[in-house]
């Protein structure tokens, strides 16, 4: 039976505040196997990131916390450890792509230099050993003349480029675990598809487990096992690729989806939007968080919040509408 690599248990995060604490994740659970890519989808200021984030503990390093729960790593539990014990683990057992690449990249090293320091302090490489692995890595991603690429400066290079440096540069001490944070927003259509190609063939071939951040339901189509659904800093939905797309139990899974636009669409016809915007987490509704943008609302949703509810395939959502039935109903 395949193990989960990551699981996430009741995860709660916070920021402290000149107006004082604010909530960020609200009991978060998920679960990664070993090769398999879990995307995190929803509307900006849903907790993807912030998730991401806690799951590396580099929330601490943005002023934030995590309040409660649980990160176990292959059954470690990260969020109890020390900075110092996770600077062993980040780049070497997990990695993170950054949503930016400029900003990911210092300007006054070679990315070849960069790629190589991460070799030298995770894998204690020779200065040689570790520039030769460097432009080794860059050749992995598909960056053409990697030899002279590799001495050329982040500001030297496209959109495109940097994110296969920064990709290149996550992967370099072979993690078991990539967290990639919207790796395709800043770039053109042609080259996001060039990078999402980049990853299934980077999961396929060094069976590497990723989490993917994503606000585009179309891409977690793409490179997704399974999907799970962020709503005012709490998971909605969830479950398997295919089942969420063609069976989606959450209205705002449901809005999500029908916000996308498609070939049959008419010519100038009006797309489809998700009424009102998502509310701040400390200022959550009663109930359901979803409610007061919900086309199906009911009044036990203005009272009482649904948990999430799993079908006999482990799908599940938080909604009244689609509570799971009962034995022998």
């Amino acid at each position: 039976m395949t193990q989960n690599l990551l699981e996430v248990r009741n995860l709660t995060t916070g920021f402290h505040t000149e107006r004082g604490f604010v909530k960020a994740t609200d009991r978060v659970s998920l679960a990664i196997q070993e090769g398999q890519t879990l995307c995190i989808v929803g509307e900006s200021g849903s907790g993807k990131s912030v998730t991401s984030l806690a799951i590396m503990r580099l929330i601490d390093y943005a002023g934030g916390f995590i309040e409660s729960g649980e990160v176990l790593f292959k059954g470690d539990n990260l969020a109890a450890k020390k900075q110092t014990d996770m600077m062993r683990i980040r780049g070497s057992k997990m990695s993170m792509i950054f949503q930016d690449p400029m900003s990911a990249l210092n300007p006054v090293f070679s990315v070849g230099d960069q790629i190589a320091e991460t070799l030298r302090i995770h894998k204690h490489m020779s200065d040689k050993a570790a520039w030769n692995k460097a432009v080794e890595m860059l050749r992995l991603v598909g960056i053409p003349s990697p030899e002279i690429r590799a001495r050329q400066y982040p500001h030297e290079m496209s959109g495109g480029m940097c994110q296969r440096v920064v990709i290149a540069m996550a992967l370099a001490c072979d993690p078991e675990l990539l967290i990639a944070d919207e790796p395709t927003t800043a770039l053109d259509v042609t080259v996001q598809a060039q990078i999402l190609d980049l990853l299934a063939k980077l999961k396929r071939e060094l069976n590497t487990s990723i989490l993917l951040i994503t606000h585009d339901m179309g891409v977690a189509a793409e490179i997704a096992d399974r999907i799970a659904v962020m709503y005012a800093g709490a998971i909605v939905e969830e479950g398997a690729v295919d089942e969420v797309f063609e069976q989606p139990r959450h209205p705002y899974t449901i809005g999500l989806l029908r916000s996308i636009p498609g070939i049959e669409g008419e010519r100038g016809g009006e797309l489809y939007t998700i009424k009102g915007s998502i509310p701040s987490i400390n200022e959550l509704p009663s109930g359901c968080r979803f409610h007061p943008r919900c086309p199906h609302v009911m009044e036990r949703c203005l009272r009482e919040e649904p948990p999430l509810m799993a079908d006999e395939r482990g799908h599940r959502a938080a909604c009244w509408l689609d509570e799971v039935p009962k034995e022998g109903a």
